[in-house]
């Protein structure tokens, strides 16, 4: 992997990744859910799955020492906006920054506090990621229910643990199937890209990772964001009840009734389109 790094450095004229890591002292913090990716061959592989960027402003949320960021640019994003809250990997993006001038911005700060809606400047908007695992879910969830859609963004393209891809991806009556996979299915059309190996990051997480792709729908059914929120979240907190005791404290009988849904099922075995019924009824 070294000799892959080096090679594909050369190309962009920046030093091998492990070179910066080095020198800046970036190991990665578990705190901080870090795991550095940094083999430019699989950090390319992302980019282009994310599409045509050359038109493009593109969101990153933990560039850490700029493995993806230098992979997004060198596959000609036209803009980048990476937020970084170690502030230990700034001086890293700043000699990022100085060869590609005037395309790529860093933003020191929390993900978490960000609004990012704020930072497209008029133009498409793509998000794409190799999010820090401690808080990849959360900020997924924030992104799939903005309040307006269509959203600022026209893909996301999102590295998670593989049984959180596997959760956004899944299918009614799959093992799998929980509140990421409604919302996810309700506003989105979402696939699995690709998968990658532990050892290509440093550390080595103890699990794959995978490379999800999602593209806004249109027209998505119409619910109350903040709806569809109580109603998956009372059914999957309580998913091996029937439906009539776990949506209780939304109305329960009255809510199923109204809705022409079986109380006797099991959340896993609804629809989105049921989902929506249920928050529309509320």
């Amino acid at each position: 992997m070294q000799g892959d790094a080096g090679v594909r450095a050369s190309l962009d004229g920046l030093p091998p990744l492990r070179d910066v890591i080095e020198r800046h002292g970036l190991q990665a913090k578990k705190s901080l859910g870090q795991n550095f990716l940094l083999d430019l061959n699989l950090t390319s592989k992302v980019a282009r799955t994310a599409g045509d960027l050359s038109q493009t402003t593109v969101i990153e949320v933990g560039p850490g020492p700029g493995g993806l960021t230098r992979a997004l640019l060198m596959n000609g994003a036209r803009r980048v906006v990476a937020i970084e809250r170690d502030e230990r990997c700034l001086a890293a993006l700043a000699e990022v920054s100085a060869h590609y001038p005037g395309r790529l911005e860093v933003i020191p700060g929390d993900a978490l506090k960000t609004d990012f809606a704020a930072l497209a400047d008029g133009g498409p908007v793509r998000i794409v990621a190799n999010l820090p695992y401690n808080i990849g879910t959360e900020l997924l969830i924030r992104w799939l229910t903005v309040p307006s859609w269509p959203p600022f963004y026209a893909s996301m393209t999102l590295m998670f643990q593989r049984e959180v891809a596997e959760r956004v991806v899944a299918a009614p009556a799959t093992a799998n199937y929980g509140r990421l996979g409604v919302l996810a299915g309700w506003r989105t059309q979402a696939k699995i890209a690709f998968d990658v190996p532990p050892q290509a990051f440093t550390p080595p997480p103890k699990v794959t990772s995978s490379v999800v792709h999602l593209v806004p729908r249109e027209s998505p059914l119409p619910a109350d964001v903040k709806k569809l929120g109580r109603v998956t979240e009372a059914a999957f907190g309580q998913r091996r009840k029937m439906l009539r005791q776990s949506l209780k404290s939304l109305g329960g009988e009255r809510l199923l009734e109204a809705t022409d849904i079986d109380g006797t099922r099991r959340a896993e075995t609804l629809s989105v389109e049921e989902f929506v019924r249920l928050a529309n009824a509320i």
